[in-house]
């Protein structure tokens, strides 16, 4: 019988949170309980900020706790796209931050006394085709030059000293990235929290807020609370948030399974090195051995649209067998979905709308910039300069035809899926 929460709350759910009445006033305000609140919520309660997170469900209940857990560097867009849309030197910002939010990562893990199974194993991205792997080359070459972030070369003949699949023509290794296990950070987040001297009220939804002449009052389904700053930290989950963040992040569904535990050799054939690994495909997939090295967790986007988890399971396995044949007869323990966020630039965004602090957009990366973003969220509201962001100053694009509900995605995917057939095509052909 497939389990329909996620793997990783076997050993790190529920989080401890001790039930507490909703405060009638605070410095700030944070809506949202998962990597991007509590990340703001620490800064803030280090610099003598008292601090209110509100989260509708429990902590960390959302993508927070069902990630992934991979730690990159990376963005979306090819440097020399953002070139040409912001200039060089803005790309290079750009890049040049995400490759600084890794390091501030391990540094806030190390300070914080955070257990969360951070490895720096590694991750690797296989190419399909020969044109792909020209293109994943040529980006990371261009990357190494304007931003420093270095990379290694995997020949088609030494794949399989990495992986026990011949589906990869080569493949790029990231040596710097890095896993963890997501929901224990998020708990150990929300321990830090708590011990500032933080107030978490869980099953508290944000209704609305009001300017007045010293901030905000919010209301919310506990009740009204005051305070001098409000901070959206919901991401994903950003449908009441109000009219102008909801239109500008796309709440995509994002799909995992994990398989049942394999024998130990058959997962050092199938994954000798413990990478991180993602793909070249424009619908792609992730997977990465549970950390323990007894499972397989593998994700993607197999539905742009909510599906049940038992067909979202039926059709990554479906994949994963396909990379790796060896898996033919083992089942799927777990299947679940979580709520990501993704803009119409393909980039993360942070600064202030409305007249409340927000970050958010991290377009399946969110583990170490939603960490790095909140950060910077709270620098600005304690006005340090540490608060600068490049993210903050290429604004924040939205669509005249979108509301907050997503009808295109169906279309997005059909396109992606006509690419990824066409590429293969091309493969074959030559």
């Amino acid at each position: 019988m497939i389990q329909t929460t996620p793997y990783w709350w076997e050993d790190a759910w529920p989080i401890s949170v001790p039930p507490k009445p909703l405060p009638s006033n605070t410095d700030v305000v944070v809506v949202g309980g998962g990597y991007t609140g509590l990340s703001t919520a620490l800064t803030l309660l280090k610099n003598g900020r008292s601090v209110v997170v509100i989260e509708a469900g429990r902590v960390a209940e959302g993508a927070s706790s069902r990630n992934g857990g991979m730690c990159g560097d990376q963005l979306k867009p090819r440097f020399d796209d953002l070139s040409a849309r912001f200039g060089r030197s803005m790309a290079s910002r750009l890049y040049g931050e995400a490759r600084d939010a890794l390091v501030y990562f391990q540094d806030f893990l190390s300070e914080n006394q955070i257990r969360c199974d951070f490895e720096k194993c590694g991750r690797l991205t296989g190419a399909l085709s020969e044109a792909q792997l020209a293109g994943v080359l040529r980006e990371s070459e261009t990357l190494r030059r304007h931003a420093g972030i270095e990379y290694d070369v995997v020949e088609k003949s030494d794949c399989a000293k990495e992986l026990g699949t011949e589906v990869y023509v080569g493949a790029r290794l990231y040596r710097h990235h890095a896993g963890i296990h997501p929901a224990k950070y998020a708990r150990e987040l929300a321990r830090c929290v708590l011990g500032a001297g933080g107030v978490i009220c869980e099953s508290t939804a944000f209704l609305s807020s009001a300017s007045m002449a010293e901030g905000f009052s919010i209301r919310t389904s506990a009740g009204e609370i005051r305070g001098r700053d409000l901070v959206m930290a919901t991401n994903g989950y950003s449908a009441g948030s109000g009219q102008s963040l909801r239109r500008r992040l796309v709440p995509v569904t994002s799909y995992m399974i994990a398989t049942a535990e394999l024998p130990a050799g058959l997962m050092a054939k199938i994954m000798p090195r413990g990478r991180m690994v993602t793909d070249t495909n424009r619908l792609l997939c992730y997977y990465r051995p549970s950390p323990d090295r007894k499972r397989i967790l593998f994700g993607g986007r197999p539905a742009y649209r909510e599906i049940s988890p038992y067909a979202s399971a039926q059709r990554l396995v479906s994949y994963l067998r396909t990379l790796f044949p060896a898996l033919e007869n083992i089942e799927v323990s777990h299947s679940w979905f979580g709520m990501i966020a993704y803009t119409f630039d393909r980039l993360p965004h942070a600064g202030e709308m409305d007249g409340f602090h927000y970050a958010g957009g991290y377009c399946g990366s969110g583990v170490v910039m939603a960490t790095w973003l909140g950060n910077k969220v709270a620098n600005r509201i304690l006005g340090r300069p540490e608060g600068k962001t490049a993210f903050a100053e290429i604004g924040h694009p939205a669509h005249p035809l979108y509301f907050g509900r997503p009808w295109f995605l169906p279309l997005v995917q059909a396109w992606y899926q006509a690419g990824d057939l066409w590429d293969r095509r091309g493969q074959t052909s030559r």
